[in-house]
């Protein structure tokens, strides 16, 4: 009986490492219309190697998105065109950044850090909406975690090893 409540109670702890390896969002929640600070949480290097660049896509609809600095780290800002047009503050957003580059420095896989961007979330988008935010770890070595998997339709994020971090519309709140 203990053998079996041990390998059970070290299933569940494997269980919990593993969902917490990914990268996350700290708020899961953005309010549509208003600014949204993704903070991005990467937990651990790739295969033991550290963490030399961390490329996070701007999801469509999260307008005007721009990175905190890092101290040590050089951010890269990619711009492009948005796939359709966005009312932001009552101006048409029609492109802007859509990935931002944080390189320069390194994280040791035991070492945990945050990489920080804020944007719009555009008032188009639905409340009830997940938008993910698809982020690439590279590491030392030419190793890499890429926690790009969107889920297909009647799927979650739970039936992926490497899911996008993701972070749901939900409407403002009434006063």
């Amino acid at each position: 009986m203990l053998k079996q409540l041990s390998l059970s109670l070290l299933a569940c702890l494997s269980s919990f490492e593993v969902a917490n390896a990914h990268a996350t969002l700290e708020q899961s929640q953005a309010t549509s219309g208003k600014v949204y600070k993704a903070v991005v949480r990467i937990g651990h290097g790739c295969e033991g190697k550290a963490t030399i660049k961390v490329r996070i896509k701007v999801p469509e609809g999260l307008v005007s998105a721009k990175p905190m600095p890092k101290p040590g780290w050089t951010i890269e800002k990619i711009k492009g065109s948005y796939k359709n047009a966005y009312d932001l503050h009552g101006t048409s957003a029609k492109e802007g950044t859509t990935e931002i580059v944080f390189s320069g420095s390194s994280l040791a896989d035991d070492e945990y850090d945050e990489f920080v961007v804020r944007g719009t979330v555009a008032k188009e988008l639905p409340v009830g909406t997940r938008v993910y935010v698809p982020v690439v770890q590279e590491c030392t070595g030419g190793a890499a975690e890429r926690w790009i998997e969107i889920p297909a339709a009647g799927k979650t994020s739970d039936d992926y090893e490497a899911p996008a971090p993701f972070f749901d519309v939900v409407g403002q709140p009434r006063s």
